[in-house]
C-alpha cells in the first residue's frame, strides 16, 4: 500500500496519531501546530495507508517517522526517495534504525553514508515539582542576552552534534536561536552579561514539551550547579505544560544522572542518525 502526502484536510487525523504518544512524538506535534500540512509552509508529512493513514512520515531536516510497528517502512522508503534531503533520522529505536538501514538497502550511499549513529537516547520525562530546588538565577533569555545566549548555542551545538553550525554561514542557525527568545522559549544563567547555563524549549504541543539545547560553561562544571538549573527550567516547562522531556546520548551519563536527580525518568528511547 503507498503512502500520500497529507494537506491541511488531514489535521485531525494526524493530531489524534501524534496524540496517541505525546512525549515520542512531541516533534511531529510541534509541526503541526506550526502549520506544516499547510500550502508553502517548509517540510511534508505522509501518511500511510494511503486511503486511511494509521502511520506518519515527517521529511524536512529531521526525517522522523511516526509508528506502532515496521509495516509502513517500505511505502516511507519510497516516500522519502533517492536524494536525500534531511540531516538526520530521528525516532523510536525500534523504529528509526530498520528504517534507516531500509533506505539505506534501497537508495544506497546516499543513505548509507552517514556522520554517526546513534542507536541507544534514552527518552525522560518529568510531570512533577522537581527533586531538587531550583536555581533561582535562571531566567527567560532576553534580546539584551542575545550575543552571549548565540555564541552558548554554538559552544553547545558543535558539543552535542560535532558538527559546526555555522559552517555555511550564521544567518540560519543565528535565526532559529532569536526565533527561540522571541518565543521565549529560550533560559539561562547570566552572569555579568555573560551566558553561564542555557537551555531550551526545542518543541511543545498539546501536553508535552522537550528541553534540548542544554549546556553549562565548561569551567563551572562538575560543582553541582546542573541539577539546580535543570530544577529551574523543569519548572518553567511545567508551569504551561504537564510533562517536561527531553532525550540524551547514552554514553552520557553525567546528564543522564544529573536529570535523574533532577526527578525525570525514562520512558523510551530513540535513536538518531546524523549526516
Amino acid at each position: 500500500m503507498d503512502a500520500r502526502i497529507l494537506t491541511s484536510a488531514d489535521t485531525e487525523l494526524a493530531r489524534r496519531l501524534v496524540a496517541e504518544d505525546p512525549v515520542t512524538n512531541v516533534f511531529v506535534g510541534s509541526r503541526l501546530m506550526a502549520g506544516v500540512l499547510n500550502p508553502g509552509m517548509p517540510g511534508l508529512i505522509w501518511g500511510w495507508p494511503a486511503h486511511a493513514p494509521r502511520a506518519l512520515l515527517h521529511i524536512g531536516a529531521n526525517l522522523v517517522p511516526v509508528a506502532t510497528d515496521l509495516d509502513p517502512i517500505p511505502a516511507f522508503v519510497e516516500a522519502a526517495g533517492r536524494r536525500r534531503t534531511c540531516q538526520s533520522i530521528v525516532g523510536e529505536s525500534w523504529l528509526a534504525i530498520p528504517l534507516w538501514q531500509a533506505l539505506s538497502d534501497r537508495w544506497g550511499r546516499a543513505y548509507s553514508a552517514v556522520r554517526e549513529v546513534r542507536r541507544s537516547q534514552p527518552v525522560m520525562a518529568a510531570a512533577d515539582t522537581p527533586l531538587v530546588a531550583p536555581d533561582p538565577r535562571v531566567r527567560p533569555i532576553t534580546h539584551a542576552d542575545f550575543e552571549s545566549y548565540f555564541a552558548a548555542a554554538v559552544a553547545m551545538y558543535t558539543e552535542e552534534v560535532g558538527t559546526d553550525p555555522l559552517a555555511g554561514g550564521d544567518s540560519s542557525y543565528r535565526s532559529y536561536c532569536r526565533w527561540l527568545v522571541d518565543q521565549h522559549r529560550a533560559f539561562g544563567i547570566v552572569e555579568d552579561g555573560k551566558v553561564v547555563f542555557k537551555s531550551d524549549i526545542g518543541a511543545a504541543w498539546g501536553s508535552a514539551a522537550q528541553i534540548q539545547g542544554v549546556w553549562l560553561d565548561p569551567a563551572l562544571r562538575g560543582r553541582g550547579l546542573s541539577e539546580p538549573a535543570m530544577a529551574a527550567v523543569t519548572e518553567y516547562v511545567l508551569a504551561d505544560y504537564p510533562v517536561a522531556c527531553l532525550y540524551v546520548n547514552d554514553f552520557n551519563t553525567r546528564a543522564i544522572r544529573c536529570y535523574q536527580r533532577v526527578g525525570y525518568e525514562q520512558v523510551g528511547e530513540f535513536a538518531t542518525v546524523l549526516y
